[in-house]
């Protein structure tokens, strides 16, 4: 079978190259085609377009980027009908993804959507766009199921969540040695720093983050730096400070964090999974704030805290995102009665994300549907 996917960003990159993995195994002459980054490639797909191209974060960041975004849409288009692929993959990335989800129907394209476009946060009726424009959705959060089915009547597989595989697989690490090789201090406790893979939200988030590491002097802070951008791009932050920069090794990095400084996003999840406590960021231009005030409807920015529905970890938005209180929450969070009860509900958090299996369940479903 051809295979066509679509992802847009690091956590798609990840997510899409488990996927092409179990497409792989269930279908051992498959021909994958795909938009999205490095591991995607390392797991067999050709890779068309990668990532670094695409993102675009924000309201007013997309506007600015309006004919680059279009030129990609065309381009996408173009490839897939010379591909002409048995099914079009789409992972997360709905903006984009949909637009060419409209076109690939009509085309008579199969299309199916792995992680789904997050409209019950903002835009709910998109719904009507992904009924006529996606033959097969697998959802990835345990209340989706229940809000496309009973709401919307529009039957969705739920297949787990990758995250869980993403971490239970990844080579486990020893922390002295993961110290010594990055020049780290042996003594000192890690606190994680993900300030996000763009560079509007990268430009946002670091300097507030690293703003309270003087406050903290018995641990170090330590930066992942996103595979998206480059060392230069960091060097303005770090000027007179001890904080450690460490790129593709996010994962490494939170296995020997004590507790993490988070962007809001799927880092949140991650950080959460990996058991380690944390503070949710998050602030965007003025702008782009503005207008996701007045479409977005959730009680929560974080996944941690939404699949849960209260608030599990604390969330710094906007202009809650400051020095002062930055301090205070990671002080909370390194109290160890605090930090305690915190890592026992990041067990009932795994729990409810249904088990292991994601990538798997996902691809013997597409390669199940595609045969029948």
């Amino acid at each position: 079978m051809k295979y066509y996917v679509i992802a847009g960003e690091a956590s798609g990159d990840l997510h899409g190259a488990n996927l092409i993995k179990e497409l792989k195994a269930v279908d051992p002459q498959a021909s994958i085609r795909c938009w999205g980054g490095d591991l995607m490639q390392a797991a067999g797909g050709h890779l068309v377009k990668h990532y670094k191209e695409l993102a675009f974060m924000g309201f007013l960041e997309v506007f600015t980027n309006i004919a680059t975004i279009f030129k990609n849409i065309s381009f996408c288009k173009e490839d897939i009908h010379e591909f002409q692929p048995d099914v079009l993959i789409f992972i997360d990335y709905s903006g984009f993804n949909l637009r060419i989800a409209k076109w690939a129907k009509k085309e008579g394209f199969k299309t199916s959507y792995y992680i789904a476009p997050q409209i019950w946060a903002s835009r709910e009726g998109r719904i009507e766009k992904i009924k006529s424009t996606i033959d097969n959705m697998y959802v990835t959060l345990p209340f989706e199921k229940e809000f496309y089915e009973k709401k919307h009547q529009y039957k969705v597989h739920f297949v787990g969540h990758p995250l869980i595989d993403a971490v239970e697989n990844y080579p486990k690490i020893d922390s002295l040695s993961f110290k010594k090789e990055y020049d780290l201090s042996l003594n000192k406790p890690i606190i994680a720093l993900l300030p996000g893979s763009r560079k509007q939200e990268v430009s946002k988030m670091l300097l507030v983050m690293l703003s309270v590491a003087q406050d903290f002097p018995d641990y170090q802070f330590v930066i992942a730096g996103a595979p998206s951008l480059d060392e230069e791009f960091y060097t303005p932050f770090l000027k007179n400070t001890n904080i450690g920069l460490i790129f593709n090794k996010t994962y490494e990095i939170l296995q020997v964090a004590h507790a993490a400084l988070v962007t809001s996003g799927t880092a949140t999840l991650e950080t959460a999974l990996f058991k380690v406590p944390q503070v949710v960021c998050y602030k965007g231009s003025w702008i782009s704030y503005q207008i996701a005030k007045r479409i977005i409807t959730l009680k929560y920015i974080s996944l941690v805290n939404l699949i849960m529905d209260r608030e599990l970890v604390k969330e710094l938005i906007q202009e809650n995102l400051t020095t002062h209180n930055l301090k205070t929450e990671l002080s909370h969070i390194l109290d160890p009665s605090k930090r305690k009860t915190l890592l026992e509900n990041y067990d009932l958090l795994e729990e409810k994300l249904g088990g292991s299996g994601a990538s798997k369940n996902t691809a013997q479903l597409i390669y199940q549907q595609l045969k029948a």
